[in-house]
This record gives structure tokens, sequence and C-alpha cells, in this order.
């Protein structure tokens, strides 16, 4: 019996279940708002200026993809996993080790053809095998395992110099060319980052209406109940943290390839800890979430020292407006961005109703 033909798959009918329902199963492409903001992304080249277009904006799309991924397993899964910039900084390093990079003594030299499918293979790999240690527990413990784990490969980056060359990093990593073009190009770099965003999401969109989505969301609400109907709870589970981790992975080579090097301060645990503000601020309901949080940190991380300094404070306090404007959305809304603006959308539309009611 499939899982949309069986009423016993039917989420328990609690406060928690009730808001994870809003989280949608496929884009509304009758939104003319989401039409605006694709043919802005598809135009974006034209209006905006190379350091807007990859430091604004590919770069919002880099962390959001990987922001995605702890989005998935969040919204979907029900676990929050602070290792998504770990396996992206793994995948990152695995491009620098196995391609071509400024240390020579370090790296392979394979094509970038090669290094790529090896580094997502071995991602989606440790991302799998730090899930099947996570699933074992629950709440509080998950957190701490994933973000033990991501400390441990922060500090292991910091001190190993045979593979990972120390706190100094891998510099000069090549970047794709073929077909005569660099891709590393800025107007090049931005259609490839959209490019693998836009897969990602879509992805996301999809694999939560299918059979294993559907079944993921189920384990998520009673994993008991989905035990005795024959499901593999914990089999379920690690299979969505291979499918995040491959996600993960993309936005890590993305991230090596925009900076062309790689050091232990983009595993960091604070860079961790981003990912899931990230994630938070943007909503974990909708996959769309994550995007919207990354352009308001991205955003705050960028100009918010500027601002500080203009008004004769220290800029170093940045990270504090990106605290405090945690706190104020989260305050207003756990659902992020995105709870705010359904709020104020279901408030307009009740403001017509009545206001219509009233003239008729």
């Amino acid at each position: 019996m499939s899982l949309l033909q069986s009423t016993q798959f039917r989420p328990d009918p609690s406060a928690t279940t009730a808001r994870r329902a809003f989280i949608r199963a496929w884009p509304d492409f009758q939104n003319p708002a989401a039409w605006i903001v694709a043919v802005i992304l598809i135009i974006m080249p034209l209006i905006a200026s190379g350091f807007f277009l990859i430091e604004i904006f590919a770069t919002t799309l880099i962390l959001g993809v990987i922001a995605l991924s702890l989005m998935f397993l969040a919204g979907y899964g029900g676990m929050v996993s602070l290792m998504q910039l770990t396996i992206a900084g793994f995948a990152g390093y695995m491009v620098a080790v196995f391609g071509v990079s400024g240390n020579a003594n370090i790296s392979l030299g394979w094509p970038w053809w090669l290094a790529t499918p090896m580094a997502l293979a071995l991602a989606t790999l440790f991302g799998t095998l730090g899930g099947a240690l996570a699933v074992r527990t629950e709440g509080i413990y998950t957190i701490m395992i994933t973000l033990a784990i991501g400390a441990a490969f922060y500090y292991f980056t910091n001190q190993n110099w045979a593979i990972f060359n120390g706190h100094t990093g891998i510099n000069t990593v090549a970047t794709p060319h073929f077909w005569g073009v660099d891709w590393r190009a800025d107007i090049a770099f931005y259609y490839v980052t959209l490019g693998v965003a836009a897969i990602c999401y879509f992805a996301v969109q999809y694999v939560s209406r299918a059979p294993f989505g559907l079944a993921l969301q189920g384990v998520r609400d009673n994993s008991r109940r989905m035990a005795a109907l024959g499901f593999n709870p914990n089999a379920h589970r690690i299979a969505a943290y291979a499918f995040a981790a491959f996600i993960a992975g993309l936005g890590g080579v993305l991230q090596v390839w925009n900076y062309r090097q790689i050091s232990p301060g983009s595993v960091s645990v604070g860079a961790c800890i981003d990912v899931l503000i990230i994630a938070v601020v943007g909503g974990i309901t909708r996959p769309i979430g994550p995007f919207i949080g990354a352009l308001i940190f991205v955003l705050l991380r960028t100009f918010a020292l500027d601002v500080l300094i203009k008004f004769g404070l220290d800029g170093n306090r940045f990270r504090l407006l990106i605290g405090l404007g945690f706190l104020a959305i989260v305050f207003w809304s756990s659902d992020g961005v995105i709870g705010l603006w359904e709020r104020w959308r279901r408030r307009n539309a009740s403001s017509a109703s009545r206001a219509g009611g009233r003239h008729g």
C-alpha cells in the first residue's frame, strides 16, 4: 500500500505537525513574484557590476545551496545537522587535493572533470557516515554529534600538513576551462552558481513530494508508526543525510572555485553556526528560505562593517548586528522571514475579506 493511499500516514494533530504542514511539495508557478525573481536572476549580469555579481549574488547562491542541505534535513527530516558546512569544506578540500593548485607537493594534478566527481563522491560518503552516527541519537544529541564532527574536522585540517597543508590551507586552486571559456570569469561563474542552485532547489522540491520524501516526513512526525508499517526509519534518515551531503558538496565545490583557495577558517565552528543562522533566518519550512537567509547574511556581512564605522563604532562588531537580527527574526517568527511573509499575507487577505464583507 502506497503512502498516498494509506490514511494511517496522516500526521498527528499537534501544533508542531500543523506548523510543519506549511512545507509545500512544489513551487507555485502561478505566482507572478516567482517569475519576476527568476527573470531578475537571469538578467542580473546586465544590471550588476562584477563586485555585486560575485561577492553578493554568487556568494548568496553558494551559501544558499549549503544551507538548503540543512533545510532539507531539518524541515523534512526533523534533524538539525551542524556539519553541513563541514561536508562542503571537505568537498572543497578534495577538489584542491585531487585537482591542480599552487601547492604541487600536495595536489595530485587531476583535471577538474575528474577531481570534481571524486570530491562529490567522497563528500557524500563522508556525510553519509556522519549521518549514520547522528541517527542513533535525537534532538540536542544529534546537534552535538554533528557539531563535534565539524569541530574535529576543523582541528584536523588546522594541524595536518601532509594532506591539508595546516593552517595555511591550499591556494591557487585551478578552476574549470573548457569550450574556450574561463568558467571562473564573473559572468560565466555567476550562471554556473545560478544553474547549480536552481537544480538543487528543484531537486529538493521534487524529492519532498516523491515517495521517499513523503516517507521521510512520516518518519519525522511518528517514527514508531512508520516502523510498525514496515518502513526503516534509520535507513530513511541516513539516505536523507546522503542526499543532503551531495547538495552540500556541490556548494563546497562552488565555494573553492569562487575563492580559488581553501583553509581551516572555511570550516571553522563559527562558519558552521553561520549556516544554521542562514537557514533559520530564511525559514526551514520552504526551500527558498535558505537563499533568503543567505542574502540577508551576505548583505550584513558585507556592509555592516562600513555602517558601524560610519557611526563611529567598532567595525569588528558587525557580527553583533547579525546576532541581533537573528534574535529579532526568530522572536517574531519561528519560521524566519518566510513565516513573517506568510503572516503578512494572511493578515492582508483577512483584512480584504472583512472589507469586502462590509461593502457587500
